[in-house]
C-alpha cells in the first residue's frame, strides 16, 4: 500500500497540459519586442546605406566615416576619389562613406543667427 501511495504522489499535476506553452510565451514575446525595436530598424538603416553607396555619382558631396567632407570626383567598384580641398584628392573605400554632406550639416541650434 505504501508503494501505491508513492506512485500516486509522483503523478502529474492536474491541468498541467498548457504549462509548456505558457512557459514559452514570455520568451516569444521578448523576441518579438527585440525584433521590432532593434533588429528591424537596423536592417532598414543598413539597406538605406547600401542604396546610398550604390547610387553615388560624380559631384555628390559626402562625408567619410573618418569625418572627411568632400566631393566625389571618381568612382570604381571598390573605391571613391574625394576632393577634400582644392587639388587635394583622397581615395576611400565605398564602405567608408557614411552619408551625404547635407545630412551632416550643422544642427539648427548651433547655427549662427
Amino acid at each position: 500500500m505504501f508503494t501505491t501511495g508513492v506512485a500516486y504522489a509522483m503523478g502529474g499535476s492536474p491541468g498541467g497540459g498548457g504549462g509548456g506553452l505558457m512557459g514559452l510565451l514570455p520568451i516569444l514575446l521578448m523576441f518579438v519586442i527585440f525584433y521590432f525595436l532593434l533588429i528591424r530598424p537596423q536592417q532598414k538603416q543598413a539597406s538605406k546605406q547600401r542604396d546610398f553607396i550604390k547610387n553615388l555619382k560624380v559631384g555628390d558631396r559626402v562625408v567619410a566615416a573618418g569625418g572627411l567632407h568632400g566631393e566625389v570626383k571618381g568612382l570604381t567598384e571598390t573605391t571613391i576619389t574625394l576632393e577634400i580641398a582644392d587639388k587635394v584628392r583622397v581615395k576611400v573605400t565605398r564602405s567608408a562613406v557614411s552619408g551625404s554632406s547635407q545630412d551632416a550639416a550643422v544642427p539648427e541650434a548651433q547655427k549662427p543667427a
